[in-house]
């Protein structure tokens, strides 16, 4: 019997849930990550689950992960030392950089700048040369490559990085320094930008394919470990690992280009969302995710995550603000540093109420959690006010509510408020927070955040989100089982993805569309070899197309889905239109006599993996009464309200459950609010709308 196991590491937990595909039977754990080997938490997790469900380790047909190894060693700046390769008289690429700085006028006397990840010294330059237009210039001098070649390996670099000015056009002198690479040294890693970001400005392509090799042997150990435990414990399906724009990548594509990997975790959150929102009957949501730290958001689209080409990566531990732009799709996620764990607090400055950026973190964490801490949290206020009750975990974990009131009141004597006033000012200013998170991905994109749904997950999510919806307008709240392992979810139901990207520069009035679809045709047929070589069978096979454009010397472009069937003769006409309608409703204005770009074409690939078979159930006309609890009194807007507390457990599809309530489970709590209801789906989801005008 086929099981699938989803696995998500993240900071303080690592979730696993585990699917029997024939039965909807789920299992799941929570373990305690270990930084130093995440693959240890990961194999306790595993052995874990598979004796709590009596699953044999054989029967594991697929294991799918979401990993943050190669995010860590950016955070931590703990990657490999990059030696870089690049044409001659580019030596200086990744120091020059892009002449943007933050802000006006005196924006670069704050601008924080941090290290390339290739030292200028571990730097070479090759004699070689490509044009523009993709012809040879001058060849490779394989005699000089090998050369430089022997003396960065000989000063100890661990990995190499090949970058040469025009590969984008014609990758051929890359990979021809990269055969002398390997015939000197058959096993050392080797990074060329053309395989990574095969598209133009050498900056960006540069710094990603550098960022790759940086990231590249600390993640390669790791999914080369983690795939021969498995092994050893007697796992025989297939390891895959989730990438940045919500798809699944092989062990081979991970380990060659962890890049790709970036941004797992978040990405994961979003896959399952989605997918608990399309079984809802949901395609257009803005995706809620809190835990005890952050919050991440993101907006979906027609069933399908906005995808962003550049993303920018804390980098080390130095400055407020020490980024990487890295060029790979992602997820469009954005964070803000609210969480169960954000700390309360009164600046002498201003007198002011602030919550967060600060965290107290899993140890100490919140005063509530009894571990010696006393700042006072989000998490402190919610069991101040009875929003969170005082066992989390099934009973496993017992809150301290006199700590948290302690902790709560120094906000309160700070402000001259009494306690539970206190507790709920704290509440209202992290749900403004996240509130603004959710602005920058629907607003400040030309959305109405009023038209899109809110997925709430994450340990913390559900008991923000209807107050959060509040504020937005976003309705209904959906809130799918175990939510605090719909990250793990999200790894189960992603599919594969690659894209195959080239660089084609043509203003929309001087190619004809069907030159355009030509080229669109070659990147699907690449796509399609990638998913034959995957093992992807034919009619789990699917296609899509987008251009990158932009107005006639505009620096930056935005993406325009395109069919390539709709360029057939003069589509290049239709191709500007559609980009003018997008850039109107992202910046407010378009520029109808101004001559429309193209700049990238590219196909992207979507392997179909076997949908999960999650449970449903069919509706029930008996009432939710008899999944309550206990009932008492719980703080609500400056008043005490009765309110029943419900087993989530005990709840069936049908039942209908009247505000103000909360409803608990293993992982999670849910809070409903007067004048809205939640209703139980056939799919098991809290489905939460106002019943007042």
């Amino acid at each position: 019997m086929a099981h699938r196991l989803g696995v998500d590491v993240g900071g303080t937990f690592t979730d696993l849930l585990l699917v029997n595909d024939e039965t909807a039977e789920l299992f799941r754990v929570k373990t305690p990550s270990t930084p130093a080997d995440p693959s240890e938490g990961v194999l306790v997790g595993v052995r874990r689950i598979c004796e709590e469900s009596g699953v044999r380790p054989g029967d594991l047909a697929y294991v799918m992960h979401g990993t943050t190894v190669a995010t860590n060693a950016m955070l931590e700046a703990k990657g490999a030392r990059v030696g870089l390769v690049t044409t001659q008289g580019f030596g200086q690429i990744l120091h020059l950089a892009r002449s943007q700085t933050p802000g006006p006028l005196a924006g670069w006397i704050i601008m924080v700048k941090p290290d390339p990840p290739a030292a200028l010294e571990d730097t070479r330059e090759a004699r070689e040369r490509m044009s523009a237009q993709g012809e040879p210039v001058e060849p490779v001098d394989r005699e000089q490559v090998a050369e430089i070649v022997r003396d960065l390996v000989d000063s100890g670099v661990e990995t190499l990085t090949v970058s040469l000015i025009n590969s984008y056009a014609n990758p051929a002198h890359e990979r021809e320094i990269r055969d002398v690479i390997h015939e000197l040294y058959p096993d050392f890693p080797v990074t060329i930008s053309s395989d990574v970001l095969p598209e133009f400005r050498e900056y960006e392509r540069t710094l990603t394919a550098c960022m790759n090799s940086y990231v590249r042997p600390r993640v390669e150990r790791y999914v080369r470990s983690l795939e021969g435990s498995l092994r050893d414990f007697g796992v025989e399906g297939e390891l895959n690992l989730l990438r940045s724009d919500a798809g699944l990548m092989s062990v081979d594509v991970a380990s060659e280009h962890p890049i790709y990997g970036i941004l797992s975790g978040p990405a994961g959150g979003v896959a399952g969302a989605l997918y608990i929102a399309r079984r809802a009957g949901f395609e257009d949501v803005l995706t809620f995710d809190m835990g005890g730290t952050s919050t991440d958001v993101a907006l979906c689209q027609n069933g399908q995550p906005t995808i962003e080409r550049q993303t920018e990566i804390p980098y080390g531990l130095g400055l407020p603000g020490e980024v990487i732009p890295v060029k790979v799709p992602s997820v469009n996620v954005r964070s803000v540093g609210a969480g169960g764990g954000s700390i309360a607090h009164v600046p002498e400055v201003t007198g002011a109420l602030r919550v967060g950026p600060q965290s107290a973190g899993a140890d100490p964490g919140p005063a509530s959690y009894g571990k010696g801490g006393t700042d006072p949290t989000v998490t402190d206020a919610n069991v101040v006010v009875g929003h969170l009750p005082p066992q989390l975990l099934g009973g496993e974990m017992q809150l301290d509510v006199e700590a948290a009131k302690a902790a709560v009141q120094t906000i309160g004597d700070a402000l001259g408020l009494e306690l539970y006033r206190a507790a709920e000012g704290i509440l209202d200013i992290v749900n403004e927070n996240m509130a603004g998170a959710l602005r920058l991905v629907s607003v400040q994109r030309g959305y109405d955040p009023r038209d899109f749904a809110l997925v709430a997950f994450g340990g913390a999510g559900p008991m923000h989100a209807n107050a959060v919806a509040r504020i937005m307008g976003s309705f209904p709240v959906i809130v799918p089982p175990a939510p605090g392992l719909l990250c793990a979810t999200g790894d189960i139901v992603a599919d594969f993805r690659d894209e195959f990207a080239r660089t084609f520069i043509r203003t929309t009035d001087s190619v004809s569309g069907d030159d355009v679809r030509s080229i669109l045709d070659e990147l699907g047929n690449e796509a399609r070899s990638w998913m034959r070589r995957e093992g992807i069978a034919e009619g789990d096979q699917r296609l899509a197309f987008n251009v990158d454009m932009r107005y006639y010397r505009q620096g930056y472009e935005i993406p325009v889905e395109i069919d390539p069937a709709l360029l057939a003769g003069n589509g290049t006409a239709m191709l500007a239109e559609r980009f003018n309608q997008l850039h109107e409703q992202f910046y407010g204005f378009r520029m109808d006599e101004s001559a429309c770009e193209i700049v990238n074409l590219r196909a992207i690939g979507y392997g179909k993996v076997p949908e999960p078979h999650l449970p449903e159930g069919e509706l029930d006309a008996s009432e939710a009464s008899a999944a309550v609890v206990d009932e008492h009194e719980v703080y609500f807007q400056g008043e005490w309200l009765p309110t029943r507390i419900y087993d989530r457990a005990k709840l069936r599809p049908g039942h209908r459950i009247e505000g103000p309530a909360i409803v608990t489970e293993f992982d999670s709590t849910t809070v409903v609010l007067s004048g809205h209801a939640a209703e139980v789906d056939r799919y098991l989801n809290l489905i939460i709308n106002p019943t007042e005008e």
